[in-house]
């Protein structure tokens, strides 16, 4: 089983972006600035976008809040590797 949320990024060709996949149903990517999840947000969606603006947004906000869990997660092992407090 694929994990719900995965990070991605291009940073060759788009220093700036974040790609955030969604793999569970309706499936979508959500390329954003990677400091301001909301600013140039475009989604990419695979299968048909949901006419249920409630959920889209709901989607969006489970992925913004994946991304800071990430990142902080991220932050607290390269803080553990290399001992700092």
């Amino acid at each position: 089983m694929l994990p719900r949320f995965l990070l991605a990024d291009n940073s060759q060709e788009y220093p700036e972006t974040i790609f955030i996949v969604h793999n569970e149903y309706p499936r979508f990517i959500v390329e954003s600035d990677i400091d301001d999840f909301g600013a140039n947000q475009v989604i990419h969606w695979i299968d048909d976008e949901p006419s249920n603006e409630t959920l889209i947004e709901q989607l969006l906000n489970d992925a913004e809040s994946f991304m800071e869990e990430e990142f902080d997660n991220q932050e607290n092992l390269y803080d553990e590797e290399f001992g700092i407090n």
